[in-house]
């Protein structure tokens, strides 16, 4: 079983405002993050905000989040985590089987990832060495291999990646 988990714990500081809650073709970026990964996954919470805190603490960053999203999955029987960042769009509906089997990666977006639910322990460890946490340090720590989509989702970071993501959505 997959559990998705949408990312949402960051601090929006390019973007000026929550931009979990601004608007995309009609929808928030959470709503839309969350349905993307509702459509593929046995199950969806938010880390970060409402359904779930980081681990060990706010303010780790994306690892933070995954670490939550790992512990959460292997206690209730998941046994892979699909992660998105709530900036990203959404995600397209084979995003999952594009990543199998676990671990892997979006190439030029880490946070988006089909991780194990058995590596909570190891992100445990890796969080709390003096060393730098990185994405794709975990990645390569864990095996995971990056892979290339055919479209990759929106990386949306400030006011003009949503504009733009808007103007994309509006030519399809």
């Amino acid at each position: 079983m997959i559990l998705g988990a949408v990312l949402a714990g960051g601090q929006s500081s390019r973007f000026g405002s929550d931009k979990a809650l601004a608007a995309l073709g009609g929808q928030t970026l959470l709503a839309r993050a969350v349905a993307s990964l509702e459509a593929q996954c046995d199950g969806v919470i938010v880390v970060g905000r409402g359904d779930i805190a980081d681990r060990p603490r706010a303010g780790m960053g994306p690892l933070g989040g995954i670490n939550a999203a790992l512990h959460h999955a292997a206690s209730h029987g998941y046994s892979d985590v699909l992660t998105c960042g709530v900036d990203c769009g959404g995600l397209a509906p084979q995003t999952s089987a594009d990543l199998a089997p676990a671990p892997a990666y979006v190439a030029d977006q880490p946070v988006i990832g089909l991780w194990p639910a058995s590596a909570g322990p190891m992100l445990d460890a890796f969080l709390a060495a003096d060393a730098r946490h990185s994405m794709r340090a975990f990645a390569a720590m864990i095996g995971a291999r990056p892979v290339t989509l055919s479209a990759s989702p929106a990386n949306i970071n400030t006011r003009e990646d949503l504009v733009a993501a808007q103007e994309h959505l509006d030519g399809q």
